[in-house]
């Protein structure tokens, strides 16, 4: 099997105190999610309803899922049962259908806003505008089985480290500009998501509290 306690360790090691890790497991079995969890990983992300059911149902009942793709509408329902964050919301029509099945389900489920910030038209997210304007019409605090965490975003995908360098300080002074705005007395808007397996290291010196890597912890993807 691949190292994937010994990768685990190593990418830990890089990560300064205060930064958590969300382990990306999509594309890969569920033993190697289980050797990460034997290290003491907790946090993983999937981004395909029926490969997550399938895992959720293998592994154990205390870890934190994460779902990190981009999320249709009319898959809410199916993963709303157990799922902990939801990491890329990017309408306020997503934000309604997942507090609507949260609240079916009896429970509160974490998001997060996605940023679109990256000079790359394939990205999904809010632009900054476009999230400020979803904030200001404050309907969003009428959802009560939702919690709003924070921030994600994805790094243009270059070898320019100037340019992703600014990009995720665009998020971090955004981040800093919506906390005070409308999360000030709120201790749950905390989580700045950026960084993955390539740009990590520049993400923590821009503010990142979780960052999230597959590649370099799993290896190359299994489809």
């Amino acid at each position: 099997m691949y190292d994937v306690k010994g990768n685990l360790r190593e990418v830990l090691s890089r990560l300064p105190a205060g930064v958590r890790l969300v382990a990306i497991s999509k594309y890969h079995p569920a033993e190697y999610i289980q050797a990460a969890y034997d290290e003491g990983q907790r946090i993983f992300g999937e981004s395909h309803e029926q490969e997550l059911r399938v895992k959720v149902g293998a592994l154990p009942d205390d870890v934190e899922w994460h779902f990190i793709g981009h999320l249709q509408t009319n898959k809410v329902k199916l993963i709303a049962p157990y799922i902990d964050m939801i990491e890329a919301v990017d309408s306020m029509k997503l934000l309604k259908e997942i507090n609507k099945y949260a609240l079916r389900n009896n429970r509160v489920i974490k998001v997060l806003l996605e940023l679109h910030i990256a000079e790359e038209s394939t990205k999904y997210g809010l632009t900054l505008d476009a999230c400020r304007e979803l904030l200001s019409c404050g309907e969003w605090r009428e959802l009560k089985n939702i919690s709003i965490c924070g921030l994600m975003m994805m790094a243009s995908f270059i070898d320019d480290d100037e340019q992703i360098s600014r990009e995720f300080q665009t998020a971090e002074d955004f981040f800093n500009e919506v906390k005070a705005a409308y999360f000030p007395d709120d201790d749950n808007f905390c989580e700045r998501s950026w960084g993955m397996s390539d740009d990590y290291h520049i993400a923590v010196r821009h503010g990142s509290t979780m960052v999230r890597i597959g590649t370099a912890i799993f290896g190359p993807r299994v489809y």
